[in-house]
């Protein structure tokens, strides 16, 4: 069975153009996409937020859980972490596998990142992965808005994105299985986007097999957005 016929779903009622599959199917999606590297990926992306002990942090359409989790580890039981997700059933799969262990314990609460439900400046971390692709274009810089609105003054900003493949192989992979959403992903936007909002861009770069991050921070005094230095300053490359 392909890729895509595994992820094939219904759309979020909340969401259009969001496809919603079973939550075992994007735990199994996410193995075979990641080709037995998942863990080590998104330990990766957990060390690249800047997440520290004691930290508070906001995973944006969590899904699952895999990186919220990986989070946890990263702050420790002093810390907290929450995800968002609009999808009642991949929330509870989610906190059916939350195990606090060494680790914070993640809440999972039901939202959507155009507009989440939660106080201003309230976290020191935001991440989001693999998630702004699938908002129409319209609501990106809201969704962007809101993670500058929930961060305190200094926090950190985590955004991971597909990245497409750039050999033939993989190319056929994506575009047999995943499709045009992964395969024609406009990474190249992320930048503006990021800085629009508001953040300072601090790092991009890219983690195998396929993942492309840029980190900013929320300046610690707010300026008007066209005063912000503008332009990604590539590092960390993988």
């Amino acid at each position: 069975m392909s890729i895509g016929r595994l992820m094939q779903g219904k759309p979020h009622a909340d969401t259009p153009g969001v496809t919603i599959g079973a939550p075992r199917t994007y735990e199994l999606c996410g193995a075979l996409c990641f080709a037995g590297r998942r863990h080590r990926a998104f330990s990766r992306l957990a060390a690249l937020s800047g997440a520290e002990t004691g930290d508070r942090v906001l995973d944006v359409g969590c899904g699952t859980g895999y990186l919220t989790r990986r989070i946890a580890v990263a702050v420790g039981p002093r810390g907290a972490v929450t995800g968002v997700d609009p999808s009642p059933s991949v929330l509870a799969y989610a906190r059916r596998r939350n195990r606090a262990g060494r680790g914070a314990e993640c809440t999972y609460r039901e939202g959507v990142a155009e507009a989440l439900a939660l106080p201003d400046g309230s976290f020191d971390t935001v991440v989001t992965s693999l998630m702004l692709h699938h908002l129409p274009e319209e609501l990106r810089p809201s969704a962007l808005a809101e993670m500058w609105r929930v961060l305190r003054p200094g926090g950190r900003l985590l955004v991971v994105e597909f990245r497409p493949p750039r050999s033939a192989l993989g190319r056929h992979l994506v575009h047999g299985g995943l499709g045009h959403a992964m395969s024609h992903n406009r990474t190249d936007l992320l930048d503006g986007l990021i800085t629009g909002a508001g953040f300072e861009i601090r790092g991009s770069g890219d983690v195998r097999p396929w993942l492309t991050y840029v980190q900013g921070v929320r300046p610690e005094s707010t300026v008007p957005t066209s005063d912000l230095a503008s332009g990604p300053r590539r590092s960390d490359r993988e």
